[in-house]
C-alpha cells in the first residue's frame, strides 16, 4: 500500500447498525418497519457471520401453548440460570415476555420453530425444572434474516470493520468510522442513532490449544469490537470482571454441549452428576450447565477424564440428536467423527472445560439504551444468546427509530477528525516493514490475561499484569504491521482486545471479594457490601472510572 492511496467516503442514514447477527438484523428490520433508513455494516457477511453463522438449535422462550399462563416460572428459571444477579429482573421479564412474538415471527419467515407441528422444549434444565429452551432449526437463520432486512429496504454493507464511534459537539453518538476488509478504503457512516451488535469477546484468554488461535468454541472473529469502541467513546461497561466458562469436546472447541444426549461419566462409568443415569433427550446431562468446571476439577484431582457417554441411546433419540447437532453448527466435529470412524453411539467422547472469558459487556437496558445518547446495543454485547439477541435487538431497533424522529441529522463535518485519525493509523500499520504481526500481539494478550487476570487473581498479580498490558498496547500502536487488508482487520481486532483487557483488569482490581465464579485469592470471602450491586466501568481522559450501582 502506498501512503497516498487510501480512498475515503461518507454514507448517511438514520440508524446505523454495527454487526449483522440476529440482534443487528432484528434491530434493522424493526427500525426499517417504523420508517427509518437503515444501514447494517458487518466485517464479514451478514449471511454467515458471527455466533449465529451456521445455526443455533436452542431458543429461550415462553410459549403459552406449552407453559400455560405461568410466565413467571420461565422468567425465574432464565434469571437464575443466566446469572440473574448480574441483570435486573425487569430486564429478564421484558426479554422473556417478548419471545413468543419473535418465535412466531421467525416461524412465519421460514425459520422452523416447531418440530412436526409442535413446540419442542429440551435441554438446559434438570428433572423437575422448568423447560425454557425451545428446539428449532436455525441452520439458515442468518440468510433468512438478511433477506427479511433487504425486503424492508435495509442497506447491507459487508466486509467493513467499524473501529470507532463518532460523537457530535454535544456528545451524542452520530455515526462511526470503518475500514474495508478487502479494499484500501475508509468509510465514515453518519447517522442519528447507532445500534451496536458485534457479538461477544473471543481470543482474550489463551485457548485450549494455544498454538491454534482460532480453535475456540465461539467464533474467533467476535473480538469485543462493540465493547471496545463503546468504551473508547465513554459508554458504560458492566461486570467485566465476572468470568465465564464453557465446556465441550476436548481439543475440538465447539458450543452445543446441551445438544448431546448422553451421560457424563468418569473412567469407572459412574455418572459425575446426580441428574441422569441413561441418555434422555429431555435433559441431556445438566451437570455441565451448573458445574462447567467439573471436567477441569476431575482432571486436576486425577479422577478424570470425563466422557460424554451416548451408549444406550435409542435410534430415535440418536436421529434427533444428529438433527439438532447440524442446526447447532456442529458439522465440523460430525465430519471429523465420520472421517475417523468414531460412532458416538459406541464411543464415549472426552469433554473438557474451555478457557475463561468475560461475562461482562456494554451496559444496556431492556430498551437497548446505553449510557450515551444516540447509542443502543443488544445481544452478546452483554449476554442472552440468540433469544436475547433477537428479542432485545428488535426492541432496540424500534427505540432507535423513535429516537431519530426527534433528532436532526449530523452535519457533513461531523466525524472528519475521527476519520482522519483512523485513516492515518491504518496507513501507518500498512506501511510498516519488518515489524511484528498481529498474531504476536494476540498471543501476548492471551498470556497476560491468563497469567495475571485468569484463574488466580490478586492485587500483586493484577498490578504486574496491568503494566505488561500497557507495554503491549504501546508497542501495538507503534510497531504492529499488516501486509494486506485482511491482516489489517486482525490488527484492528487486537487493538480492540487491548481495550477490553484494560477494562477487565480495572474491574477485577476493584472487586475485592470472592463470589460465585469470581475469585480473589487475597479476598477469599463474599463481601456483603456488594450484594445486589453491579460494577460499572467507563473510560475517562485519565483512565478507567469504576462505580458500584444497586441492581433493581
Amino acid at each position: 500500500m502506498q501512503s497516498d492511496v487510501l480512498s475515503e467516503e461518507i454514507m448517511e442514514t438514520d440508524v446505523l447498525v454495527i454487526g449483522g447477527g440476529p440482534a443487528g438484523l432484528m434491530a434493522a428490520i424493526n427500525a426499517a418497519e417504523k420508517g427509518a433508513s437503515v444501514i447494517v455494516v458487518d466485517k464479514a457477511n451478514t449471511k454467515r457471520s458471527g455466533a449465529g453463522a451456521c445455526g443455533n438449535d436452542h431458543f429461550r422462550a415462553y410459549i403459552p401453548e406449552f407453559h400455560g399462563s405461568d410466565m413467571e416460572s420461565v422468567v425465574e428459571e432464565v434469571w437464575k440460570s443466566q446469572a440473574g444477579w448480574t441483570r435486573s429482573y425487569e430486564f429478564m421479564k421484558t426479554w422473556i415476555s417478548n419471545t413468543y412474538d419473535i418465535v412466531r415471527m421467525w416461524d412465519s419467515w421460514g425459520i422452523p420453530m416447531k418440530q412436526n407441528g409442535k413446540w419442542d422444549f429440551a435441554g438446559h434444565t434438570f428433572p423437575g425444572g422448568t423447560f425454557t429452551t425451545l428446539h428449532y432449526d436455525g441452520i439458515n437463520q442468518k440468510p433468512i434474516l438478511t433477506e427479511q432486512a433487504k425486503k424492508r429496504g435495509v442497506k447491507i454493507v459487508n466486509r467493513v470493520a467499524v473501529f470507532d464511534l463518532i460523537a457530535d459537539q454535544d456528545g451524542r453518538i452520530s455515526g462511526a468510522v470503518g475500514v474495508h476488509a478487502r479494499e484500501d478504503r475508509v468509510i465514515t457512516f453518519l447517522s442519528r442513532a447507532v445500534v451496536l451488535s458485534t457479538g461477544g469477546c473471543v481470543r482474550l484468554y489463551s485457548g485450549i490449544t494455544p498454538g491454534w488461535l482460532f480453535n475456540r468454541a465461539d467464533p474467533p472473529h467476535t473480538t469485543g469490537d462493540g465493547r471496545a469502541m463503546a468504551y473508547r467513546a465513554g459508554a458504560e461497561l458492566i461486570n467485566m470482571e465476572i468470568p465465564a466458562r464453557w465446556a465441550g469436546p476436548k481439543y475440538f472447541a465447539r458450543c452445543g454441549k446441551g445438544t448431546w444426549i448422553g451421560v457424563l461419566r468418569d473412567p469407572q462409568d459412574n455418572p459425575v452428576g446426580p441428574f441422569v443415569e441413561k441418555p434422555d433427550r429431555r435433559y441431556g446431562d445438566p451437570i455441565s450447565d451448573f458445574y462447567k468446571e467439573v471436567f477441569e476439577d476431575y482432571h486436576k484431582s486425577g479422577r478424570g477424564p470425563v466422557y460424554m457417554d451416548c451408549r444406550g441411546i435409542s435410534d430415535s433419540d440418536y436421529k434427533y440428536m444428529m438433527h439438532f447437532m447440524r442446526h447447532e453448527a456442529l458439522n465440523g466435529i460430525l465430519n471429523h467423527f465420520e472421517e475417523e470412524g468414531i460412532d458416538p453411539k459406541n464411543n464415549p467422547v472426552e469433554f473438557m472445560t474451555y478457557e475463561m472469558s468475560s461475562r461482562g459487556g456494554i451496559y444496556y437496558n431492556e430498551r437497548g439504551e446505553t449510557s450515551l445518547e444516540g447509542l443502543y446495543a443488544a445481544g452478546d454485547e452483554y449476554f442472552g444468546g440468540v433469544s436475547g439477541a433477537s428479542t432485545i435487538g428488535w426492541l432496540a431497533g424500534a427505540n432507535a427509530a423513535d429516537f431519530v424522529e426527534k433528532r436532526k441529522s449530523p452535519s457533513s463535518n461531523t466525524g472528519k477528525d475521527k476519520a482522519l485519525e483512523v485513516a492515518n493509523m491504518v496507513k501507518e500499520i500498512r506501511n510498516r516493514k519488518n515489524c511484528p504481526a498481529w498474531q504476536e500481539f494476540n498471543i501476548a494478550i492471551n498470556q497476560v490475561m491468563t497469567d495475571y487476570a485468569g484463574p488466580v487473581r490478586s492485587a500483586t498479580l493484577l498490578e504486574a499484569g496491568s503494566l505488561h498490558l500497557q507495554r503491549i498496547k504501546k508497542k501495538a500502536y507503534e510497531i504492529m504491521q499488516a501486509g494486506n487488508q485482511h491482516e489489517l482487520l486482525h490488527c484492528l481486532e487486537v487493538l480492540n482486545l487491548l481495550d477490553v483487557a484494560e477494562s477487565v483488569f480495572s474491574a477485577v482490581s476493584e472487586r475485592k471479594e470472592t463470589r460465585d465464579k469470581f475469585k480473589r485469592v487475597d479476598y477469599p470471602y463474599k463481601n456483603p457490601f456488594f450484594d445486589n450491586k453491579v460494577l460499572v466501568c467507563r473510560k475517562a481522559a485519565d483512565g478507567p472510572v469504576l462505580e458500584w450501582r444497586s441492581l433493581k
